[in-house]
């Protein structure tokens, strides 16, 4: 295969070298290579700026990342055999660590698929693609998912935000065999449904896995209140985990209908929702002087982007601090962020600001991050995005 050469300034390949898959644009010595002459999404051999080959990566020559690495070894470019070399190894790992074939398959750059994410729900699997050199491999995607997997069904769920960065059209259409409304899935030894055609992002959220068994040693004969619950995923796992109550929180009548069907699904008769944005119900019930043992607070990302920091971060303390104020004597706080620009030691500084804020002691029980099916990069950070603070809370 004959591709067109992307060469790197001189230097320029430090970061390549040391394992990192991305290339900015002004690393490209765009004299020899203009980013100009590259389509969206094309393949490109990359070299040093002496002609030395590096590796072969998908160009998008609009955007501040311009390339990320697809192989190293530049004789293989992105095809349906590497999709299935590359699909066979995260199937080793996740099959070496998970019993049930639930899990997230694909976890792109980590699992060296950059721009693709798959998610599996046992006989059927849900599909992300979110760059234009990936949307090219389509078709070899779902070939080599069928020959590796051999699903029942696969749906393409291409209908979110990262796509209009790569001029990419948005979608959800079911690309092989038949794939129903809800799958059903089990983690830490619960059952759940999951919306895959109309819930958030593929359905349903692997990444908390670990901490949400972690959770399950706080809430034994506890009252639990679960805020951004969606479809239940801690609520429900508390309650199978011996909690006397539950009460999940979520603006979503969609959501917290799935939380009353996975209840049902489970056999519990101590789950209840209430509808509402998170801040509004917060208050209410401390109007109402509520009280609860173990409160779970799981938003969605307030920092999406750098210049939402400050706002972002005030919005975690807000949270925070009106979930303390609602937990009792001896309380449990577990406060997660999904948000990749919210720093570990960050989220861990607005638990302790929080706590003394409202004169409470904070001492923290542990610290979570996501699960193996979520490799990290150890080379990009930006793939460990996941935290989780468990924290007991009370006045000294």
């Amino acid at each position: 295969m004959n591709l067109p050469r992307l060469i790197l300034k001189s230097q320029a390949d430090r970061r390549l070298k040391m394992g990192h898959l991305w290339i900015y644009s002004n690393e490209v010595d765009t004299d020899q290579s203009p980013l100009k002459n590259f389509t969206m999404g094309q393949q490109a051999l990359v070299t040093t700026h002496s002609g030395k080959p590096l590796a072969i990566a998908l160009v998008n020559p609009n955007s501040l990342i311009c390339a990320r690495v697809i192989n190293r070894d530049v004789e293989h470019p992105l095809n349906k055999s590497l999709l299935v070399h590359r699909i066979k190894q995260a199937l080793s790992l996740r099959e070496m660590v998970f019993e049930h074939p639930c899990y997230r398959l694909i976890y792109g750059d980590s699992d060296l698929l950059p721009g693709l994410v798959v998610d599996r729900f046992g006989d059927y699997l849900v599909v992300q693609i979110a760059s234009a050199g990936m949307e090219l491999v389509k078709s070899e995607i779902i070939e080599a998912l069928v020959q590796v997997i051999k699903p029942k069904g696969i749906l393409l769920s291409n209908d979110h935000s990262a796509r209009v960065l790569e001029n990419l059209p948005e979608y959800t259409e079911v690309a092989y065999g038949e794939v129903p409304e809800w799958v059903e899935l089990i983690e830490n030894n619960t059952r759940f449904l999951a919306p895959i055609h109309g819930g958030q992002k593929t359905g349903w959220f692997y990444d908390h896995r670990v901490n949400r068994a972690q959770l399950q040693h706080y809430v034994k004969g506890k009252r639990v209140l679960d805020v951004f619950s969606y479809i239940g995923g801690w609520g429900i796992q508390a309650a199978m985990a011996g909690a006397a109550e539950v009460i999940c929180v979520d603006a979503s009548e969609s959501a917290l209908e799935g939380v009353a069907r996975n209840a049902e699904l489970n056999n519990l008769e101590n789950v209840s929702g209430i509808q509402g944005k998170a801040i509004d119900v917060l208050k209410h019930l401390i109007a109402e002087d509520e009280r609860f043992d173990v409160i779970v607070l799981d938003p969605p990302a307030f920092i999406k982007r750098k210049k939402d920091q400050k706002n972002g971060e005030a919005a975690y303390r807000h949270i925070n601090e009106l979930a303390m104020r609602l937990l009792g004597r001896d309380g449990i706080l577990v406060s997660a962020s999904c948000s990749m620009h919210l720093a570990k030691d960050t989220l861990l500084e607005i638990v302790r600001a929080s706590g003394r804020h409202l004169d409470r002691h904070v001492q923290i029980l542990g610290q979570g991050g996501q699960g193996p099916d979520h490799p990290v990069h150890p080379a990009i950070p930006e793939t460990d995005y996941l935290k989780a603070v468990f924290a007991r809370v009370y006045l000294a």
